[in-house]
């Protein structure tokens, strides 16, 4: 199975237009190529704005939204599942939640992001646990962004069953420090839950702050396969090896040494 990270570049209040964005990148990948691609944290509407409005609530939809039905169309149109991230209204609530559509437009996996980040005072947090779904033979999960913090506390077992964690962010560093966090983060929760990490970043776009770029996949043997490169299509493409799994079915999980 192949899968690819899709850094589309931060742009706010304009879905139809990075929508477009979107189709244009699955169009270009080459034929035989990712069966899943990852998009970025609220890549199509925005997660803030050019004037530092975190208040992304307007552009909330139902899980069943027009917003996931244009995701679905692509996905069936390109042959691609997609993980997609939007602004997701549930009665009253607002989440920020992922959604993982199939080649066939069905939805195999909802997501809500357990760990809002502190400027999101718009949402709740995620109520549904570590779902998990099988695609093409893979297992697999999500976290959003600063979920990334408390997900091997929280569902490590979970992990430890996984193919791959899938993992839309938003990601914000600060301007003093001279590493990104992602480069070592990433390849300890790999290693020590045997599972890989497919990362899409939001792109340096409007707004533009510390932290944009730099999608990755890092395999379970903790090893990066692939990072976007700094200039030109900001795709990651990589094989994702199914985890080795023992007698009885349970998986082999690599355990960093202490």
């Amino acid at each position: 199975m192949r899968v690819a990270a899709i850094e589309l570049p931060a742009r706010y209040g304009d879905p139809d237009g990075q929508l477009r964005s979107l189709d244009r990148a699955l169009s270009a990948l080459p034929p035989g190529g990712p069966t899943l691609a990852v998009l970025p944290e609220l890549a199509l509407t925005g997660y803030v704005s050019p004037r530092g409005d975190f208040d992304v609530s307007r552009f909330a939809q139902e899980l069943d939204g027009p917003l996931l039905r244009a995701v679905a169309a692509l996905a069936v149109a390109r042959e691609v599942a997609l993980l997609a991230s939007w602004v997701e209204r549930d009665g009253a609530r607002c989440f920020n939640s992922a959604a993982l559509i199939d080649e066939a437009g069905a939805t195999v996996l909802h997501y809500r992001k357990r760990h809002p980040w502190y400027p999101e005072t718009w949402a709740k947090e995620g109520d549904l646990g570590t779902p998990v779904a099988t695609i093409h033979g893979r297992r697999v999960a999500v976290a959003v962004c600063f979920d990334i913090h408390f997900v091997s506390g929280e569902a490590g077992e979970v992990l430890d069953t996984l193919d791959a964690l899938l993992f839309p962010s938003a990601w914000v560093d600060d301007e003093d420090e001279d590493e990104d966090a992602r480069g070592s983060i990433l390849p300890a929760l790999a290693l020590g839950h045997g599972c890989a990490v497919v990362n899409a970043n939001w792109g340096r776009g409007t707004p533009r702050v510390p932290g944009q770029g730099g999608s990755r996949i890092v395999l379970g043997d903790g090893v990066t396969a692939g990072r976007a490169p700094e200039e030109g299509a900001r795709v990651v493409v990589a094989s994702l090896p199914a985890r080795r799994r023992l007698p009885g079915g349970r998986a082999a999980v690599k355990r960093p040494r202490s």
